[in-house]
């Protein structure tokens, strides 16, 4: 059987093929009784919108990439989950690409992979600078999440500096006054980590507690393994820690086995907390404290602003109009909360975790 057309709705509505067009494209200025028969009429007949036709007509492809460093860490695969979600929302088809942390691999996404496959990127960058993304001449719309590299583009992410000060703050509230973060990087980069410890930094200070460098832990990737390394290493040289901030909960996961190898009870020995409530940190033993970023809503955000850059970039406004609407880039800030578990709380965490949002609260 022939797949239906536009002409075989209108047909069995009763209507022009305009008016299927304009309830299709859900034109303003549609009877709400012509929309429901056309409406009817394409359920009955199982008539499917020819997706691929309406974006090479408006000069697009309906397809936009997204660019994380690695497609199995939990994290980025959550996210991309989410970014399908809303994509699909929009009509919109995601390619996922993978970098690994590469630099080289970044430019090439942030060009759009040099070609016109892609209507737009949504990048998550741990190699490119500043530098390189100010000449972006005829590359796609790009919203970056994690940290903000360049003023100049459009943005989307937690605050990750405030995120781990609080995190901080709640083992130090915990009596905890030994705490190493794990993953710390004591440098001015702009990059997450960089941001997380400057957060775990100023909660020491506010506390009158000393920093020593000798308690960042630092790691080659973010993964279990190099955890639960950086923390038997640091334990074999004699350090005695009575808390972790891990700064992202794969770290965390790895921790609490090398944690257990020592002998060390969590969180009677050692409170431990890490970042990104990803599934399996609340399956672990025992389940992990977190920061958890609202991870659909930094999808959302991020696919409804790149599709108004898309809008943007396809129809642009004139300079005077005074309806251009904002085109300044965009620096969003999406919310955490702290969620607490049996790794910082003991049995209590067995009674259900507990929630902290951004003011702290219970």
């Amino acid at each position: 059987m022939a797949r239906p057309r536009i002409k075989d709705v209108a047909r069995h509505a009763g209507v022009s093929e305009k008016t299927v067009s304009n309830v299709i494209n859900d034109y303003v200025h549609v009877s709400e009784r012509t929309r429901r028969v056309v409406q009817e009429a394409i359920d009955q007949l199982g008539y499917k919108v020819n997706l691929a036709g309406r974006h090479l007509r408006k000069g697009r492809t309906g397809i936009i990439a997204l660019v994380v460093p690695e497609l199995d860490v939990p994290y980025f695969a959550e996210l991309a989950r989410h970014v399908i979600r809303e994509a699909e929302r929009c009509s919109l088809t995601v390619l996922i690409h993978q970098t690994g942390a590469d630099r080289d691999h970044e430019l090439a996404a942030l060009a759009g992979f040099g070609s016109t496959f892609v209507d737009g990127v949504i990048l998550s960058p741990l190699a490119l600078t500043a530098d390189d993304l100010r000449d972006r001449a005829g590359a796609p719309p790009t919203v970056l999440l994690g940290e903000l590299l360049e003023e100049g583009a459009d943005h989307v992410a937690i605050d990750n500096e405030r995120a781990a000060r609080e995190a901080t703050e709640h083992l130090i509230g915990l009596g905890r006054r030994e705490i190493w973060a794990v993953g710390g990087r004591d440098d001015a980069g702009l990059g997450t980590a960089e941001a997380r410890t400057r957060g775990y930094r100023a909660a020491l200070a506010a506390a009158g507690l000393p920093f020593d460098a000798a308690a960042l832990l630092p790691v080659d990737s973010f993964r279990m393994p190099d955890g639960a390394e950086a923390v038997h290493r640091a334990l074999r040289a004699g350090g005695r820690p009575d808390a972790l901030l891990c700064l992202n909960d794969q770290l965390a996961l790895g921790a609490l086995r090398a944690l257990h190898d020592h002998g060390l009870r969590v969180p009677e020995d050692v409170a431990v907390i890490g970042f990104d409530d990803v599934e399996g940190g609340r399956f672990s033993v025992p389940t992990l404290s977190t920061v958890a970023p609202d991870k659909a809503a930094v999808a959302r955000i991020a696919v409804d602003l790149l599709q108004h850059r898309m809008d943007e970039a396809a129809d642009p406004a004139p300079a005077d109009a005074p309806s251009a609407g904002v085109r300044s880039p965009q620096d969003l800030v999406v919310a955490h909360r702290l969620v607490l578990r049996e790794s910082t709380e003991g049995s209590a965490g067995r009674a259900g975790e507990r929630r902290r949002g951004e003011d702290g609260q219970a």
